[in-house]
Formats: C-alpha cells, sequence, structure tokens
C-alpha cells in the first residue's frame, strides 16, 4: 500500500499519521508527506522534530529506523510535480488532509479561501490522475451550511446557497468538484468530514492538540483579557456545540480510507448546548464579567463596552454565525458501526480541554 498525505504536521494530519503508523504499519510500502517548509526549517526537519517529539506513540521511537525507511518526506513547493517524487507504474491512496482554515466573511478574502480550497485541491486531483488508487478529500460537517434538519452524510445532492463563510463554500465546492472528477476518470473519491477538532481523548497526552483555534480562540481571547469591561456574547440558545476528539476522527480515517464508503461525517452523536458550553468555557478560564443574549449585537452603536467592540470585531466576527445558528444535529448511524464513539462527559471533556491549554499556555506545537 503506497499513500500520498498532506498536512501531515497539521492537527488532524499529525494524528493521522500516527494512527497510520501504528495500526497499518504492515501494510504500508511508502508514506510521502507532503510539508510545507516552515520559516528556517525544512520540511525534513518538521516531520523528524514531530516524530520525535513527545507526543508520538511510543511505536514509532521502537519503530525508528523501519519508519524511516517507508517514509518520504517531499517540500509542498514540489505537490504539483508527481512526476519529480513518485514511481511509474504505481498506484497510491491520496489522503488530502491539509486545507486553508479561513472563517472570514470578509469578501476581500473569498478569492484566497477558494484558491486555496478549491482551486489547489482541482488541481492536485488532475496532475495526480495517472497515480491514483483512490483520493481521499478531509472536508468540514459544516460544508454543508446553513441547515438544520437530521443531516444525513450525503452532502452532494444538496444545492446550497447560504453558508456560513466562504470557507464552508469553498469545501463543499471542493467535495463536488472532486466527486465529479473522480466519476469521470473513473477515480474512487471518498469525502471524510471531522467536526470541530477538540483535544485527544484515546491517545496520551490526554486532551492533547497541536494547535488551538475554534472554541480554543474564545477561551484564549478571555483568558488573556485584563479588562474589567463586561461583555454581551450574542448565541442562539438552542444551538450545539459538536466538538470530535482528534484523535478519535484520525483513527476513523484510519480504518476507513481504503473501504468502499463514499462520504462519512465524523461527529459527535450529540453535543454541548451553546449557552451552557459558553459558560463552561468562561468560568474554566476565570472570566465572569458576562451575558449570554439573543439579541442582535451587530452595529458600533450597539456595544455598551471596549471589550465588547474589540471582541465583535476580531474573533466575534468569525464565530457569531456559529453561536447564533439553528441547532445542528448529524445521523452517526454508519459512524458508530465503524468505531463507537467515546463514552465521555460531554461538559466535562470540553473544561478538560480548555484546562489542558491553559496549563501548556495556549502555545501551539511549533513542527
Amino acid at each position: 500500500m503506497n499513500i500520498i498525505l498532506t498536512g501531515a504536521t497539521g492537527t488532524l494530519g499529525s494524528q493521522v499519521l500516527f494512527s497510520m503508523l501504528e495500526s497499518r504499519f504492515n501494510e504500508l510500502e511508502s508514506l510521502y508527506l507532503i510539508v510545507r517548509k516552515k520559516n528556517k526549517t525544512s520540511p525534513t526537519e518538521r516531520v523528524s522534530k514531530m516524530l520525535k517529539s513527545s507526543i508520538a506513540p511510543d511505536f514509532i521511537s521502537a519503530n525508528e529506523n523501519a519508519i524511516s525507511e517507508k517514509i518520504q518526506v517531499v517540500n509542498a513547493e514540489e505537490i504539483l510535480t508527481p512526476e519529480q517524487f513518485l514511481l511509474k507504474g504505481k498506484r497510491y491512496y491520496f489522503i488530502h488532509s491539509a486545507g486553508f482554515v479561513n472563517l472570514s466573511v470578509d469578501p476581500n478574502s473569498k478569492e484566497e479561501i477558494f484558491k486555496e480550497n478549491l482551486t489547489l485541491t482541482q488541481n492536485i486531483f488532475e496532475v495526480y490522475t495517472p497515480y491514483l488508487e483512490k483520493f481521499i478529500y478531509i472536508s468540514t460537517a459544516f460544508s454543508i451550511g446553513k441547515l438544520d434538519s437530521l443531516l444525513k452524510d450525503n452532502y452532494l445532492t444538496t444545492e446550497q446557497a447560504d453558508y456560513r463563510n466562504y470557507y464552508e463554500a469553498s469545501k463543499h465546492a471542493a467535495e463536488k468538484y472532486l466527486v465529479n472528477a473522480g466519476n469521470n476518470a473513473k477515480i474512487p473519491v471518498q469525502i471524510l468530514r471531522p467536526s470541530v477538532l477538540g483535544g485527544n481523548i484515546i491517545n496520551t497526552p490526554s486532551f492533547f492538540i497541536s494547535k488551538y483555534m475554534v472554541f480554543y480562540l474564545f477561551a484564549k481571547f478571555f483568558h488573556r483579557n485584563t479588562s474589567s469591561d463586561s461583555i454581551r456574547i450574542q448565541a442562539n440558545k438552542d444551538s450545539i456545540l459538536n466538538i470530535i476528539p482528534t484523535d478519535y476522527a484520525a483513527k476513523v480515517i484510519t480504518k476507513v480510507f481504503d473501504t468502499a464508503i463514499e462520504q462519512l461525517n465524523i461527529v459527535n452523536s450529540t453535543g454541548t448546548n451553546i449557552f451552557s458550553g459558553i459558560t463552561k468555557i468562561l468560568e474554566t478560564v476565570d472570566f465572569r464579567n458576562f451575558r449570554l443574549t439573543q439579541e442582535l449585537i451587530a452595529t458600533a452603536t450597539d456595544f455598551e463596552s471596549t471589550l465588547e467592540k474589540f471582541y465583535y470585531e476580531t474573533i466575534g466576527v468569525h464565530l457569531t454565525p456559529y453561536l447564533t445558528s439553528l441547532p445542528q444535529e448529524w445521523d452517526t448511524t454508519l459512524l458508530e458501526s465503524i468505531l463507537p464513539i467515546p463514552k465521555y462527559n460531554l461538559e466535562d471533556y470540553l473544561v478538560s480541554t480548555v484546562e489542558f491549554a491553559k496549563t501548556n499556555g495556549f502555545r501551539n506545537q511549533r513542527w
């Protein structure tokens, strides 16, 4: 089995890599990791640093030489020239985990978001077509946009025009392109859609996550606040925060990428009520001078404090569309049949993940 993986140093991609090495190692012939250079750190150095880090499974250090023989690191600058590093006559599973997560609603951001998430994906599929055994695309459970019915795994028959941001729209467009292109080229395509990624619950260290995003940004914002101002936070009291542990999502991807499953939402069967969840997050970071409201807070004349203005002009721009959404629920019947979702108290988990982030100063891993 030959695999190409993008995003291997990212939050989900790194866990997919660890899971692949642990559970599918004997099946692996070669594993190509397409990685960007970061500042002065080369792609090879980044991967080496990650594999030798304290969060890597013991299996990796115990099999270092054997793993190094199967892994080949490719500079992301060469991603569109596969003939330079792939072998003719072989077929590869391409797991496209890398993505541009930008929740901006600024029209000026649309072109860049679509370029990274749609155009690049199109270009990748086209140049790798002669080498593909299968193309696996890691999308998002929110690519369906603003729908409040019970969501099934098939998003591709839904014509959606109401997205919360360009990120959702670009991911949905990429899904539709890939399935159509795959059909034309007779190459199987699989769409896998995790919801909000949270800290590990199966692997150690417990609650580890390599990059603090989404609800972690919310916690980080208020944890670092030194103002005595009060703030109103607009949210829908019926909305739900759906978080899935990253290591669980990675294990599901590792189990299903070579199966006949065409679409799968990797989501929690239940979610945390948004009012309760926000309260738990803010209490955990010791911020209590807030009031949750369903009132519309949209213009500068509505702001009651400097902190409130700062919030709505920064992270509130990106998070409010989710906090105020209609509640979304997912059918997890297929997911549970593949790998049962771990059972745990959702609010306790939320508190534990934020506590872990606090302990680590909300510092992202520097690979």
